[in-house]
């Protein structure tokens, strides 16, 4: 097979790296704490070299970006289960399933980490909010399509989202089924 016939596969080194660099950013955070180690720790941990961290991301803090928007993106599908109330549910069960799991806590830490780091890490953070605004403003906007009153996307936040993340940031109670229905209940 000469070079024009070979075709590019997916999920070739790139992916690997892009991979491994993630899964090392992620444990990092998880022993170390946001702001303990450096893109120097990043690529030993993930078998590459710096300056293949530095061509791909540029910084730390994009590198944190990204890889707090993929879990975001990965973790979270947009449930359609046929009402407002149900897809609300299965959402927030699924947020209250991240967040505490294994990589959840650290994951949280990162993008709260993120806000105090300068613009760079304010701009990061704005990009995570706006992520799970645009997931959530899809799952809002097919109810309204539906004829069903859908709440606003911040209310989804603040009323759902944000006592789920508090909980879990401060180690307040555990995020049990009907704890996190409560908090759709109250909204709807």
């Amino acid at each position: 097979m000469d070079e024009r016939q070979r075709a590019r596969r997916p999920g070739g080194r790139g992916a690997r790296v892009g991979a491994a660099v993630h899964q090392a950013v992620t444990d990092l955070i998880s022993e170390r704490g946001y702001g303990k180690f450096t893109v120097g720790d990043v690529a030993a941990r993930a078998g590459v070299a710096d300056s293949s961290v530095y061509r791909r991301w540029g910084s730390l803090e994009t590198l944190l970006t990204d890889v707090a928007l993929t879990r975001l993106n990965e973790r979270s599908p947009m449930p359609d289960t046929g009402s407002l109330a149900g897809d609300l549910r299965a959402y927030a069960a699924q947020v209250a399933r991240e967040i505490t799991g294994p990589e959840g806590l650290a994951l949280v830490r990162l993008a709260v980490a993120l806000s105090s780091t300068g613009q760079q890490g304010r701009q990061a953070r704005d990009d995570l909010l706006a992520a799970r605004t645009r997931q959530l403003q899809s799952m809002l906007d097919r109810a309204r399509e539906r004829g069903e009153h859908a709440p606003d996307a911040y209310d989804v936040l603040d009323h759902v989202l944000a006592p789920m993340y508090i909980r879990v940031l401060f180690g307040v109670g555990p995020l049990t089924p009907d704890y996190v229905d409560g908090l759709v209940d109250r909204l709807l």
